[in-house]
């Protein structure tokens, strides 16, 4: 058991960490791509995160996953609110996969600026989707920390 307080929290850091560029970068493009086309440091930094790292982090999220349930014994898999955690999650990775990356790529394509409105506008729109999974991943917190008994 000394182990578990370990591959718990190392597991809630990678499954924050997996979504966590596309929840923050909307914010990083509030004042818009500068005129030389090149964003700025953390934008850059949260793009080589979503770009490289979420095959690595995905990765050590399913064995800290793994180890859990072998920890904690695969009767955890059978509490509902774990489940729907579990939902909320591949649904807050299908936004931030589906739509929310390839939306932000285009908004950081070179030229995307060329019309400030139109690019204003499609970037309030990620900042929305950012906030929608910013909810979904409350959702998820609350689940896990009161798990309630939902039948």
């Amino acid at each position: 058991m000394p182990l578990l307080p370990i591959i718990l929290v190392v597991h809630i850091c990678l499954a924050i960490a997996l979504f966590l560029p596309s929840l923050l970068l909307p914010f990083g493009l509030r004042t818009g791509v500068p005129s030389d086309g090149e964003p700025g440091r953390i934008v850059t930094g949260l793009l080589r995160l979503q770009g490289s790292g979420t095959l690595v982090i995905g990765a050590g999220l399913a064995i800290t996953g793994i180890l859990l349930v072998s920890v904690l014994g695969s009767r955890l898999l059978e509490q509902p609110w774990l489940l729907i955690a579990l939902t909320i999650y591949a649904i807050d990775l299908v936004l931030a996969y589906a739509i929310q990356r390839p939306n932000l790529r285009r908004l950081l394509r070179p030229g995307s600026t060329a019309d400030d409105l139109t690019w204003q506008l499609r970037a309030r729109r990620q900042r929305y989707v950012s906030y929608a999974m910013a909810f979904l991943v409350g959702a998820i917190g609350w689940l896990m920390s009161t798990k309630p008994v939902l039948w």
